[in-house]
């Protein structure tokens, strides 16, 4: 066996955005005359699509939109998100994105995104920060129904890399994910995935119990030794 592609999530492993997006679940609350709660947002929201979090967070709230109003709803989220980035001169991209993601291109191994952000924000910020190029999968949170720790997006990522690319003939086992949440690591390894956890919103020690893999930071992964340990499997 052999590490064929590498799957990215983007919030919190790709941008540094976490605090722009509790703030604007809070003014989105808020908007609906309901008192926000920091921790209802780490619980329910961390590593979620944003129409998971909201409709838990409404309900607990006794709340109770249908499709159409919780789209209503997201849509100014994402048009807020994106006025939000128009402020800033520089977007928050983790420090080891670039240095990765150069060392995968050197393996000639494919890359994809999986997140449950909208396309729409995350093909915003992999354009501005000149990564789209890099990604020519990207499984977004409108095109699943079931939000990671569900494993949905994970294996719709696995056949679009080999419609993408009809040589490479991957399997989820052939896969590494990285993530940085509970959410996200259990969907990947739902999928058959192996993992990498980084420490970029939960503590090291957290993520250290679930993922194959765990570092504080993207520049400390040794890619070479991964695909050691995936040619030793044999699948």
């Amino acid at each position: 066996m052999s590490l064929k592609a590498v799957l990215f999530d983007f919030n919190g492993v790709i941008i540094n955005d976490e605090s722009i997006h509790q703030q604007l679940i809070e003014d989105i609350l808020l908007g609906e005359n309901l008192r926000p709660s920091a921790a209802d947002y780490w619980e329910d929201c961390l590593g979620r699509s944003d129409r998971a979090c909201l409709k838990v967070l409404l309900e607990k709230r006794g709340r109770v939109l249908s499709e159409e109003e919780l789209t209503r709803l997201i849509t100014k989220k994402a048009n807020a998100y994106r006025r939000q980035l128009e402020t800033l001169s520089k977007l928050p991209i983790y420090p080891g994105v670039e240095d990765l993601i150069y060392k995968i291109r050197v393996a000639q191994l494919p890359m994809g995104v999986v997140s449950g952000a909208l396309r729409s924000e995350v093909e915003l910020v992999l354009d501005r920060a000149e990564l789209l190029p890099y990604f020519p999968v990207i499984v977004a949170g409108d095109d699943i129904k079931m939000s990671k720790p569900e494993p949905d997006g994970y294996l719709l990522a696995v056949e679009r890399l080999n419609q993408q690319f009809p040589e490479l003939n991957a399997k989820s086992s052939d896969c590494l994910a990285i993530e940085d949440t509970p959410a996200g690591i259990e969907a990947a390894k739902r999928a058959g995935m192996q993992v990498v956890g980084v420490a970029n919103t939960y503590p090291f020690h957290m993520l250290q119990r679930q993922a194959d893999w765990t570092v504080d930071y993207l520049h400390q992964l040794e890619l070479e030794r991964v695909q050691e340990v995936y040619a030793q499997v044999v699948g």
